[in-house]
């Protein structure tokens, strides 16, 4: 008896990809949220001055990372690399390159973005743009 590996993913895989093909013939634009290859996990906070995004990236360095600031986008790539040798049995860890394409609610300032990596843990640091933070007015009292 021939054993056979099933991937029960894969007619999911194909449905989305028509979904994806639908949503491109569509008349509005559509972004894409599915982006193939590696999918790092991050957050992004925000507060009244900037936005935060964490990335975990556990074996890259500063080198392997590439980020792109605009307008109101931040694209962060790069990749993983994959093991090598021979008698890899099972890969779970992910090797390959990765694009994240991150829309934020708000333009930045690209020029003040910053960036720091450790313990595989990417931070960036970026300040919205001076227009749309909030302002604080003092009132006068009438006499």
């Amino acid at each position: 008896m021939t054993l056979y590996r099933m991937d029960p993913f894969r007619r999911m895989e194909r449905l989305m990809d028509a979904m994806d093909r639908l949503m491109e013939s569509s008349v509005v634009p559509v972004s894409d949220t599915r982006q193939r290859g590696v999918r790092i996990p991050l957050n992004v906070k925000a507060d009244d001055d900037a936005f935060t995004i964490i990335a975990w990236v556990p074996g890259l360095s500063s080198d392997d990372l590439h980020i792109e600031v605009l307008e109101d986008t931040v694209v962060l790539s790069g990749e993983f690399q994959a093991p090598e040798g021979e008698g890899l049995l099972l890969q779970e860890i992910p090797a390959g390159p990765f694009k994240r394409v991150i829309t934020l609610p708000t333009p930045l300032e690209p020029g003040k973005a910053k960036a720091e990596i450790a313990d595989g843990v990417l931070t960036l640091h970026l300040p919205k743009a001076e227009a749309v933070r909030p302002k604080e007015i003092k009132v006068v009292a009438k006499k």
